[in-house]
């Protein structure tokens, strides 16, 4: 065998199953794809996001919950193994409330999510207190107020990216670029992977390349329904100290750069548009009326990793030992949780009970007459 594991997918998910991987000690094997494949990891916006994930799937609030939790200690190790900056911030976060029926509804949200959780960890705040939490900028008109969670933070990704990709390294392990994948074979004592430069074998394989996944998996019946959402995002020129706490669509970076987002569009292409950059910016404008005096720098888009229930998939073959596949559209929230959990139970070859609703048999209910 040419590794312990091999990971399919160098993205944000695959190279943090990687890097707890390799902390076990275990020789791990990272295949990266074509250099213009879709790579979700390169366009995130950067939130280690809590409120309001799961709000309909307790297993994902539970398993958001833990990973953020695990972030600050991850975040430092991360770095020391990588031998370079992660930027991450814990101070908390908002998620903007521009009418009363918004206000309402978020408030219905944050409840229905409290009712299974054994401490209130977002609370509302009406104006006059976000007033006060935000007091540098000069709030438009249109905000009513905020839904303000404690446990929320952000991380520069691309900084992310780069020290899993380093530490995987730096630990023993090997990350081979310009590498896609064609098939998958099962053989005696694991499988054989196929690609341009040569066939590799390992004794465990996790398929964790996004979009991509189903074309691997599902020809050795493991099923895994995934669609694309496409969301498009603005970054302005660097600005002063204005905002302390990230918010839902809006953030302002260590570098001083407001990140403005984001759309929820079903398209399966990275192009950008100037309706969603105009639709963008006024609803920046009409939180921060004096974003609107600032140049923007640049636009782009990347496309979600989307679950019919847009929970995470941890799957685990039926037909064939050894062989799993991860998917989500939270690799950065989820980072820490999938280097401490998911990445060292997969490469011992069972995942846990507590992963179970996570399984691509959620999605396999019969449909009654």
């Amino acid at each position: 065998m040419d590794a312990d594991v091999i990971i399919i997918g160098a993205g944000v998910v695959g190279a943090a199953l990687a890097y707890g991987i390799a902390r076990k000690g275990h020789k791990v094997l990272v295949l990266d794809g074509k250099d213009r494949d879709l790579r979700a990891a390169r366009a995130n916006f950067g939130l280690v996001w809590v409120q309001g994930k799961g709000s309909d799937t307790p297993a994902y609030t539970d398993l958001t919950l833990q990973s953020s939790d695990l972030w600050p200690t991850f975040g430092e190790e991360l770095a020391e193994a990588a031998g370079s900056r992660v930027d991450y911030s814990r101070r908390g976060g908002l998620a903007f409330c521009l009418s009363e029926a918004d206000y309402k509804a978020r408030t219905a949200l944050i409840e229905r999510t409290h009712n299974r959780q054994t401490e209130a960890y977002t609370e509302m705040l009406e104006r006059p207190a976000l007033e006060r939490m935000l007091p540098a900028v000069t709030l438009g008109n249109a905000v009513v107020g905020a839904s303000y969670c404690k446990l929320d933070g952000h991380t520069n990704p691309l900084q992310l990216y780069a020290a899993l990709l380093g530490a995987v390294s730096a630990l023993g392990g090997q990350v081979r670029f310009r590498n896609p994948v064609t098939a998958i074979k099962p053989i005696s004592g694991g499988f054989q992977v196929d690609t341009p430069q040569g066939n590799i074998r390992a004794r465990r394989v996790i398929v964790a390349a996004g979009l991509a996944t189903p074309g691997l998996t599902d020809p050795l019946g493991l099923v895994v329904p995934l669609h694309a959402e496409r969301g498009q995002i603005l970054v302005t020129e660097r600005l002063a100290p204005m905002l302390p706490l990230p918010a839902s669509g809006l953030r302002q970076t260590a570098e001083g750069t407001v990140m403005i987002g984001t759309t929820n569009e079903k398209a399966f292409d990275t192009g950008v548009t100037m309706q969603s950059a105009i639709k963008l910016a006024r609803r920046a404008q009409r939180i921060i009326p004096a974003l609107g005096s600032v140049r923007l720098v640049r636009q782009w888009s990347g496309l979600r990793v989307l679950s019919p229930d847009k929970a995470p998939i941890y799957a685990e073959s039926t037909r064939h030992a050894g062989l799993f596949a991860a998917v989500c559209h939270s690799g950065v929230t989820l980072a820490a949780a999938h280097a401490a959990i998911v990445g060292p139970a997969m490469a011992e070859g069972r995942l846990p009970q507590n992963l179970a609703a996570f399984s691509n048999g959620r999605f396999n209910v019969q449909k009654c007459a």
